[in-house]
């Protein structure tokens, strides 16, 4: 159990004990179904065979039915896909099988020939074997959607690393543009000195510095990653509107590597850009990334205007979300939230959605 489920030894051992009872509670079923055949002295032999095959088959689908419920329970991830009206459906074929053995095995006695004798064999090992084969088939069906499922967060992820590093690429070619174009001014400064034009001097410094102001680069928090992702959202939504509150402090000495960074930037701030678009007036998005207390303190709050739809508590889609993306990037946040040890609010009251997440530092 521990080497083929690969769960941990208590449960492997749990799950062994339990599987152990399992057997001796059907065992001690079939010697039941066996005794009370065995009391019915009317039966031939031929009868009392058929009928004590139909028992075994009938003990053995039960013990099937039972080890699916388990196994829903400690599911790996290809079950835990599975809804609950989906497993609904897939345990009605071991109840019909269960149904229809007890069935043939009440009229057992009214078997004549060897033919109708074979002909229940046939049925019931028939029924075993397709309750055998539709597990298959949809274990392997899981498994591919599973599989699907972790290509899509793959391609997410994938976007938000390219978003990051054309933002890095273009912050680097901007730096290096105005390198030289300080270069330029520091020697026309230079000229107007030597030449003592203090008035249009004046005059251009003061045009230096209000390009200065209208800088898009204007968020620093000594780290490269955060600076490109929020002073890339940042002048996203200004482009479309959206008003962005945002406070932060020095993260230079910030512990996260920069792939798990990225992921938890971009899928939250790519959410509150997406969600505050389908607002008509009220675009607000209030961010903030703070280290203090030896606590990473991550929080976005915004505005929204459709419906969100959870599923076991948590968010599985919106309707402006294509594939399940906001589901899809919100469960990548909450992994690297757990693998931080962290821990996690979300809310949505009053049309706000709210994400506050707390990681040791």
């Amino acid at each position: 159990m521990l080497w083929h489920v690969k769960i941990s030894m208590k449960k492997s051992f749990v799950l062994a004990i339990l599987f152990d009872a399992l057997l001796l509670a059907m065992d001690s079923l079939a010697f039941l179904i066996m005794s009370w055949l065995s009391l019915d002295m009317k039966m031939s032999e031929q009868q009392h065979a058929i009928a004590s095959v139909l028992g075994y088959l009938l003990v053995k689908v039960i013990l099937f039915f039972l080890i699916l419920v388990i196994r829903k329970r400690f599911a790996k991830k290809s079950m835990e896909r599975m809804l609950d009206t989906e497993w609904l459906r897939f345990l009605f074929f071991p109840v019909f099988t269960i149904a229809v053995i007890s069935v043939m095995l009440s009229v057992s006695e009214y078997v004549q020939t060897v033919e109708q004798a074979n002909l229940f064999a046939v049925i019931a090992f028939g029924m075993v074997g397709m309750n055998i084969l539709v597990f298959y088939l949809i274990n392997d069906i899981m498994e591919r959607e599973v599989k699907m499922h972790e290509n899509r967060v793959f391609q997410i992820q994938a976007k938000n690393q390219l978003e990051m590093y054309r933002s890095i690429s273009e912050n680097f070619d901007n730096q290096k543009r105005k390198t030289h174009e300080y270069k330029n001014q520091i020697s026309c400064i230079e000229s107007l000195l030597d030449k003592k034009q203090y008035s249009k001097l004046e005059e251009y410094v003061k045009k230096i510095y209000g390009s200065l102001n209208n800088e898009p680069d204007a968020i620093n928090t000594n780290n490269v990653i955060v600076n490109a992702i929020l002073n890339t959202k940042y002048q996203e939504s200004n482009a479309k509107g959206i008003v962005f509150v945002l406070r932060v402090n020095d993260l230079s000495e910030l512990k996260m590597i920069d792939e798990d960074v990225v992921t938890i930037l971009a899928n939250l701030l790519n959410n509150a850009i997406e969600a505050c678009e389908t607002c008509g007036d009220k675009k607000v998005i209030k961010f903030k990334f703070v280290k203090e207390n030896d606590m990473i303190i991550i929080a976005v709050k915004n505005t929204f205007n459709y419906d969100i739809v959870y599923e076991n508590g948590e968010i599985k889609s919106t309707k402006i979300s294509s594939e399940d993306e906001h589901g899809i990037g919100i469960k990548n946040v909450i992994k690297i939230i757990d693998k931080y040890g962290g821990s996690y609010v979300i809310e949505d009251k009053n049309k706000e959605f709210y994400f506050s997440i707390i990681i040791p530092a």
